[in-house]
């Protein structure tokens, strides 16, 4: 019995941020579960994180924002980077992509850490001792794993009618179930409960 969650989730977005705590929980308490990341490339540029969404992440989950984080609100996200590197991660050491995803995740919402250039990334991905080409590093241009992904996440929003994200996906043998992590964000341990209702069903 194939057992598989999917994580549809931006590095940049707050609420990805939370949900990412979710699945941690879940690969703790269920090994055996396959986990596949998929970075939606939502921040391009050209949009900004408010106060207001911050502290609706904060009211609804255990997170907090580092100083330097909110200093920087008024800068416009890129996640361009990070989606090539966590794609490229993703598709050749999968065993290294969420403790990766973890720590960009740190440097950004702690540290205000942009993660736009290769500099911004280059100590945390010696901590991991991954080598990604030059091309990783190239925000204006996704590389072929990147676009995959995103062709894989459109055609997983279909299958569960939204393109909202985050998104956690639970699919054993051929059911497909989308858990309501909203739930969850307060108390990211009940996610394992919740999972192994889904998988007794």
């Amino acid at each position: 019995m194939a057992t598989e969650l999917f994580f549809i989730y931006d590095t940049h977005c707050p609420w990805s941020y939370a949900t990412t705590a979710l699945v941690n929980e879940v690969t703790r308490a269920l090994p055996k579960i396959k986990v596949h990341l998929f970075h939606i490339a939502h921040y391009e540029g050209d949009s900004h994180v408010t106060k207001d969404l911050l502290d609706a992440v904060t009211a609804d989950s255990n997170l907090s924002f580092g100083e330097s984080y909110q200093q920087g609100l008024s800068r416009a996200k890129d996640s361009g980077v990070a989606a090539n590197l966590m794609a490229w991660t993703q598709s050749k050491a999968p065993h290294a992509a969420l403790a990766l995803l973890n720590s960009l995740q740190q440097a950004h919402f702690q540290q205000g850490n942009e993660l736009q250039s290769q500099e911004d990334v280059e100590g945390i991905i010696k901590s991991h001792k991954l080598s990604p080409p030059a091309k990783v590093f190239n925000r204006d241009k996704f590389i072929k794993e990147a676009e995959l992904g995103l062709h894989d996440i459109e055609e997983l929003q279909e299958i569960i009618g939204t393109s909202a994200f985050p998104a956690l996906l639970l699919a054993n043998d051929d059911n497909l179930v989308l858990l309501n992590h909203n739930l969850y964000l307060a108390k990211p341990k009940a996610i394992v409960e919740a999972v192994e209702l889904e998988l007794a069903k």
